[in-house]
């Protein structure tokens, strides 16, 4: 009994490994779990030696509570070359442990070896979540006062750290992400996972991968477009260094590399001041100083801009497209700096307004001479959000104006009206395009994408979503026969994102898919999982209608339809999911 006492005691109070640090965190502690443990008293029957057991990646196991996880002797996945896989090993323990650390083994197949680089383990830690609407319906409303909302902590953050101090009555989840490389022997790999510790018994888990004959291209050759929107501002927020300073630059780096790593082509970037009116922790700013003269002319200064398109093309390989926001903001406030007064001041006008037409038109003619100087300009696109029919009509008569060779961009609703205007059009979850449309648009070498954001409550990335969603993601992109995907906000942090993923608006994670230090997520991991099906799923429907095998192109095309957006009502669409990814190796 008194046993029993004390380890509840413990349990509750925790044990703290390092002290707490201002930004930018390194080691850090969580959250307090607001959820009290299930079965609390669980916690005195489990062995003095942690259990550490094979988990699932489909789930977020749960931090203060004995998790059931049936004996698997052996992990065991297949691959094809090129691919990066992921697999979740789970230990719980009764007694805190100090410096808990992570060990693998290099992959063997007979004389051939996948060496431990290749192989990233990290530690899961849990941050603070929040919930859909209470009607269960999207996760889009404001929610300044977080105590209306049931939060928990969650299991989302890849934390690649060298050791980790684990309190007692706690259950830590570990991550392991195998990336293939691309010359690798076909054949079965067998390693091991090692968790050790001064104070525990080492553990050992084996694990193999059976890699297939198979090849993926390099994440920077994959067709699939993807669009994540990068916030510059919340990284120089959070590390605390001048914008646009070497040391901002430097703590972009890894941020960005994580990105490019997981096939993105298009940069973002803001053309005025706050674009998004400022929804975000961290408004954007103007990469364009636009300064109207004493005598009423316009110069313009594109020394930002190009710095920041300079470094994501050059140092980290993101060079497909640059998306430049907007022209129509949720705000008609247009920045600009008067000469004759020596302010920051702003034009308000509607589009179709002389105002706006003078405005944009003036610098519009002078970035498109810039664009093309820089070689950029077929790169680059005038990019709209959510904005109306009559609005964009009348921006795109402006954009024409200024330079009829402009390529436009849209992320919204399909208008027969101007979907001839747009370059890249990119629909809300559940709408299509016409059959005829789209096949039009390929032809032209138009980018098709769908994209989800606050309004969906399933599939979706938020911290609290099922990890599956982001995987079937993918999926619905080759169902949809869309080019690829879009969502806002891939670094749009927080104020303190690495432990509490609520904002004043939406649903918790929504702001962002990855953490400061370039820690990964549970999220982003299964979204490039997705994303390495859709590439399987056309190189073999490529492979398929070259040789004519129209038996193994019509089951392929069966299994991908089960992925729209009516799919993911269905009965167990993890379990579909699971299947369907299985398929594509057998083929």
């Amino acid at each position: 009994m008194k046993q029993t006492f004390l380890l509840v005691a413990l349990c509750l109070s925790g044990a703290l490994c390092s002290a707490q640090t201002p930004y930018p965190l390194n080691e850090y502690n969580e959250l307090t779990d607001l959820r009290p443990p299930v079965d609390e008293g669980l916690w005195s029957k489990v062995p003095i030696i942690p259990p550490l057991r094979w988990g699932s990646t489909d789930i977020r196991y749960t931090k203060h509570d004995v998790p059931a996880i049936p004996h698997l002797p052996i992990w065991k996945a297949t691959a094809w070359k090129g691919e990066r896989v992921n697999a979740q090993a789970v230990l719980w323990t009764r007694n805190f442990h100090k410096d808990v650390r992570l060990g693998v083994s290099e992959l063997r197949n007979g004389s051939s070896i996948i060496p431990t680089e290749a192989i990233q383990p990290a530690f899961v830690r849990y941050v603070m979540t929040d919930e859909l609407n209470k009607d269960g319906k999207s996760g889009c409303s404001q929610r300044p006062d977080k105590a209306e909302w049931d939060s928990s902590l969650v299991a989302d953050v890849l934390d690649p750290a060298a050791r980790l101090c684990i309190d007692a009555c706690t259950t830590q989840p570990i991550w392991l992400t195998i990336s293939i490389p691309s010359d690798a022997r076909p054949g079965v790999y067998k390693g091991t996972l090692t968790v050790s510790a001064d104070d525990m018994t080492a553990q050992q888990l084996p694990f193999e991968i059976n890699v297939i004959d198979r090849r993926l291209p390099a994440a920077k050759d994959w067709a699939f477009h993807l669009d994540l929107w990068q916030n510059p501002y919340a990284v120089a927020r959070y590390y605390q260094v001048p914008l646009w300073s070497q040391a901002h630059f430097d703590a972009m780096r890894p941020v960005m590399k994580l990105l490019a790593d997981a096939g993105q082509k298009v940069i973002t970037a803001s053309i005025m001041h706050k674009p998004w009116n400022g929804q975000t922790e961290d408004a954007f700013d103007s990469m364009i100083a636009k300064i109207k003269k004493i005598d009423g002319t316009w110069s313009y200064d594109y020394t930002v801009f190009d710095k920041w398109v300079e470094f994501m093309m050059n140092e980290i390989g993101i060079d497909r497209q640059i998306n430049c926001y907007t022209m129509i903001p949720w705000a008609l406030r247009f920045d600009y700096f008067d000469q004759a007064t020596g302010r920051i001041l702003f034009i308000e006008a509607q589009p179709g307004e002389p105002a706006y037409n003078e405005y944009w038109g003036a610098f519009l003619q002078d970035f498109a001479t810039h664009l093309r100087t820089k070689r950029w300009f077929e790169k680059t696109t005038i990019a709209m959000d959510e904005r109306g029919l009559d609005a964009m009509q009348e921006a795109i008569k402006v954009i024409r104006k200024a330079d009829p060779d402009y390529k436009i961009s849209l992320a919204g609703n399909y208008h027969s009206e101007i979907e001839h205007e747009l370059h890249d059009l990119c629909l809300a979850y559940t709408h299509t395009f016409p059959a005829e449309v789209k096949a039009a648009r390929q032809k032209a070498g138009k980018m098709s994408t769908v994209y989800t954001c606050c309004a969906e409550a399933r599939p979706n990335t938020f911290t609290f979503s099922p990890p599956y969603e982001a995987t079937w993601i993918g999926w619905h992109v080759m169902a949809g026969n869309y080019d690829g995907y879009l969502r806002w906000a891939y670094n749009s942090w927080t104020a303190d994102p690495l432990r509490d993923s609520r904002f004043r608006s939406w649903a918790a994670g929504d702001c962002y898919l990855i953490y400061p230090e370039a820690r990964s997520s549970i999220r982003m991991e299964r979204l490039i999982e997705g994303i390495q099906d859709a590439e399987k799923i056309r190189l073999l429907r490529e492979e398929f209608t070259r040789k004519k095998a129209n038996g193994k192109l019509q089951k392929l095309n069966r299994i991908v339809s089960e992925f729209s957006s009516e799919g993911m009502l269905r009965p167990d669409p993890a379990a579909r999911l699971k299947n369907a990814r299985a398929a594509l190796n057998r083929f």
